[in-house]
């Protein structure tokens, strides 16, 4: 379960620097299938998160700025 909040973290900071290539580098960037990419933006797409890909900037991004956060209190 640690690994993957951890693997759900990575995703949003990539996504909320607007660095993530197209699907298949951000795969590879996360060392991921691309499949199993699909997935985890699913996971946080039901979440809430705002998620677009723009094919002009070859990047996933938020359509509403935010950060995706885990916190026990």
């Amino acid at each position: 379960m640690k690994h993957y909040l951890s693997l759900l973290l990575q995703l949003d900071q990539f996504i909320r620097q607007k660095g993530t290539g197209s699907p298949p580098e951000f795969a590879r960037k996360m060392g991921i299938s691309e499949r199993s990419l699909y997935e985890y933006l699913k996971v946080l797409k039901e979440l809430g998160a705002p998620i677009r890909f723009s094919r002009q900037d070859h990047s996933y991004y938020y359509e509403i700025e935010g950060q995706f956060h885990v916190s026990f209190q």
